[in-house]
């Protein structure tokens, strides 16, 4: 595992963790559209992006909901709580594009939040940032109207891949947003009349 790389991304992290990190870590690289981790599943890893982006999200009764994205420099809160007390996961994660990560054994964690302060911070940091992220997500779904919750969601789409042509297709679209398919399409023609997208044959431009 390249160590100076991991110094680079986490240059907050003490020298002795990033040793361990280089020593029990695992370095992945993890095709895009791949699932990491499957509600009921047991957590034996924890991820640390370092570059990419996972999105993390619940099922049921046959629709889904978005709760948020991993980007680079964080973690998965809701995969630490699992792993901590060995409980099945109640949460999908799914890397959105080709993510590289840093995958830290659960027994491993577990030492290092009684050993190290930088690490603390570090968890500390990710559950005030999945806190936040939760909050902005009930708002959305109770304040906002779907095409602005759609129009929302895809400038962050845009901004987390970078590009303001995104690829989507619109039943993944309803299936982030805990909708229809059709009631996305529907959306989208409201959003373009609105010249706030236009689509293409390659995928959704967002202005």
């Amino acid at each position: 595992m390249p160590t100076t790389e991991i110094r680079q991304q986490l240059e907050f992290i003490e020298k002795e963790l990033v040793d361990e990190f280089d020593q029990y870590g695992q370095l992945m690289t993890v095709s895009a559209d791949t699932t990491i981790l499957r509600e009921g599943q047991y957590v034996k890893v924890i991820p640390l992006v370092l570059k990419g982006f996972i999105k993390v999200y619940i099922s049921g009764e046959d629709k889904e909901l978005l709760l948020y994205y991993i980007q680079a420099r964080e973690s998965c809160v809701m995969s630490f709580s699992a792993g901590r007390e060995n409980s099945p996961s109640r949460i999908y994660a799914i890397c959105e594009e080709e993510t590289t990560l840093l995958a830290l054994p659960v027994e491993q964690v577990n030492k290092w939040v009684n050993k190290y302060s930088s690490f603390i911070n570090l968890l500390y940091n990710q559950f005030n940032l999945r806190y936040l992220d939760l909050i902005d997500t009930i708002d959305q779904l109770i304040f906002k109207s779907l095409d602005v919750r759609l129009y929302n969601h895809l400038k962050e789409l845009s901004r987390l891949k970078n590009k303001k042509l995104i690829k989507v297709r619109h039943q993944q679209l309803a299936n982030e947003l805990g909708s229809a398919r059709e009631v996305i399409s529907r959306m989208l023609k409201k959003l373009e009349r609105e010249t706030k997208i236009f689509q293409h044959k390659g995928g959704i431009e967002v202005f």
